[in-house]
């Protein structure tokens, strides 16, 4: 890369570690596709502080660890949007196709930056670069279930395109990466999961290990994770869900999410009034959200989740998912 490529891509890196200079991991920026440790596609682990990879299920698993898909039992599929950080959005999409006890999972990932203020490397503003940054991932996974789902086991491959530009136009970078991963119920209120994800060229690739444990009762889930990439320190993240269950409600099942993750301190957020009003505005480590369920969608099942994750001086990141089950 030269050095306008670099100075994007370490944009890049910023918006996904936000980090503080002095808590910049000594391999931060070693590897490219930072994109890639977005939450992208998975609101509710958004909401859950990332603690998302022993209960991860639906189409959101084939974001976080693909053994989760080996829960389905019927078609599903999902659109996502997510609003992130400095223009930065990502629109997903995934599908799930059981066919017997195996479960295929399909889905595509197009990111973009826009609003980018581009500067050359004297430092002139240039605002016919239109859409600086562009990213694609397109993944096929496969899971399935065994010892009557008790244990679960997943894997993904992906195509991961990056398109930046380099002063005279855009260069693309193609890589090919897989995730592996599984889930294993050890007794009905206690779950355990892993997943190694973006396995493929460590200098392309953020390859990250995450581990995790879940208590789960009817009424609420409590989920803790640990994730360590490449090119960055060891994280942590715990989870709440609360469960109003569908027969009480009558009408549908409604969770309510709130998560803690050990992210560095991004600054005072001074624009989102409605930080400062819940106490949030110096804060980028606590998340929350919901998720509405129904079976009885005209005869479907469908769903609602949001997620949202103040991140200090640098905005607010939201992301709300519909998925339909048929």
């Amino acid at each position: 890369m030269n050095k306008l490529n670099i100075a994007v891509a370490g944009l890049l890196i910023c918006i996904g570690c936000v980090a503080q200079a002095e808590g910049i991991h000594r391999n931060a920026g070693t590897s490219a596709g930072a994109f890639l440790k977005l939450n992208a596609g998975a609101p509710r682990a958004q909401a859950l502080g990332n603690a998302f990879v022993s209960v991860a299920d639906g189409p959101e698993a084939l974001f976080w660890n693909p053994a989760g898909a080996a829960s389905a039992t019927s078609r599903e599929v999902q659109f996502t949007y997510l609003d992130y950080l400095q223009g930065y959005k990502a629109r997903t999409l995934a599908y799930l196709q059981p066919i017997g006890k195996t479960i295929i999972g399909l889905s595509v990932n197009y990111m973009d930056m826009d609003n980018f203020d581009f500067r050359d490397e004297y430092g002139h503003l240039n605002p016919e670069v239109g859409v600086p940054v562009q990213n694609f991932v397109g993944s096929v996974s496969i899971a399935r279930g065994f010892i009557n789902q008790k244990l679960q086991i997943g894997g993904t491959a992906k195509y991961v395109t990056e398109r930046l530009y380099n002063g005279q136009g855009h260069n693309y970078y193609d890589n090919v990466g897989f995730d592996a991963g599984a889930k294993l119920r050890v007794v009905n209120w206690l779950g355990l999961g892993g997943a190694i994800v973006n396995i493929g060229d460590k200098d392309e690739m953020p390859r990250g290990l995450r581990l995790g444990a879940d208590l789960n009762t009817r009424y609420f889930t409590i989920s803790g994770e640990y994730m360590k990439y490449v090119d960055d320190k060891i994280r942590y993240g715990v989870g709440l869900e609360v469960h109003i269950p569908e027969d009480l409600l009558q009408v549908a099942r409604f969770d309510l999410r709130v998560g803690y993750y050990t992210r560095d301190n991004t600054g005072i957020n001074t624009e989102d009034s409605w930080v400062k009003q819940v106490g949030l505005e110096e804060t980028s480590r606590v998340s929350f959200g919901f998720g509405i369920y129904s079976g009885e969608l005209f005869g479907y099942g469908a769903s609602l989740d949001y997620g949202v994750t103040p991140f200090g001086a640098l905005g607010t990141s939201q992301q709300l998912a519909i998925s339909l089950q048929f």
